[in-house]
């Protein structure tokens, strides 16, 4: 079972860096825009991205696990 927690984590990690740059790159495009709709896409693009930042952290092991 530990050699399945690790390909899961591996699987998690390159998720988290391919979902990470292409939200980055699409908050970089949506920088400029001033409208209200582009606002919260900027808004969704940033959160999407911390929870990236999370998720890196989650399996790198650095966050402590969570449960009673």
């Amino acid at each position: 079972m530990e050699g399945l927690a690790v390909i899961e984590k591996v699987i998690a990690l390159a998720g988290a860096v391919v979902v990470a740059v292409f939200a980055l790159i699409s908050l970089k495009g949506e920088w400029p825009k001033t409208g209200l709709d582009d606002q919260v896409t900027k808004l969704l693009l940033g959160l999407m991205a911390f929870g990236c930042v999370l998720v890196l952290l989650a399996a790198t092991g650095v966050l402590p696990r969570g449960g009673a």
